[in-house]
């Protein structure tokens, strides 16, 4: 049997993007119940010079859905990064989840072998489909769902382990 670059990508954003929803749902409940702000849990940082929660969100779902369109080879969706409550972010989430969703396994059918091509101000990176997923995006997704759980968690919402991973089968 093999592993197709749907199977390693599609279900794997599905499945961590539902955790974040109710990862989420968890702060909404811990910050109304402590009468936290509103706006405080997204805003907060694990040091100064990091990005506050709002970003590490917002840079997780880009980087799903942007590598769900790139592999696809379909425009990416815009999202505006105006998010600051939990609720607004919760809304990206769901947003993401639906492109998301919409990708079919035909549609990343000889996607390993795609050029993909990335634009930074500091320079240009070039994967083939395989090597952009594998080295490049689960690396960077997993870094900010980390970050997210991590301040959470340091913010006091009671989350453990399997809330990050979800239903494992």
């Amino acid at each position: 049997m093999s592993i197709s670059i749907y199977d390693v990508s599609i279900p794997i954003f599905v499945l961590s993007l539902n955790n974040l929803a109710a990862i989420l749902d968890k702060a909404a409940t811990h910050a109304e119940a402590k009468k936290v702000d509103a706006k405080a849990l997204p805003a907060t940082r694990l040091i100064v010079d990091m990005l506050p929660l709002s970003a590490q969100i917002q840079i997780a779902c880009d980087t799903a859905k942007g590598a769900a369109a790139r592999l696809a080879g379909v425009e990416i969706p815009k999202h505006e990064d105006t998010e600051s409550t939990i609720a607004e972010l919760k809304a990206r989430v769901s947003k993401t989840l639906e492109f998301i969703k919409s990708i079919k396994p035909q549609q990343l059918q000889g996607a390993e072998t795609r050029d993909i091509e990335l634009k930074f101000p500091s320079g240009t990176l070039k994967f083939t489909g395989l090597t952009y997923l594998t080295n490049f995006v689960l690396p960077n997704f997993f870094f900010h769902m980390t970050m997210a759980y991590a301040l959470l968690r340091k913010n006091g919402v009671e989350l453990g382990k399997r809330d990050f991973l979800g239903p494992t089968q």
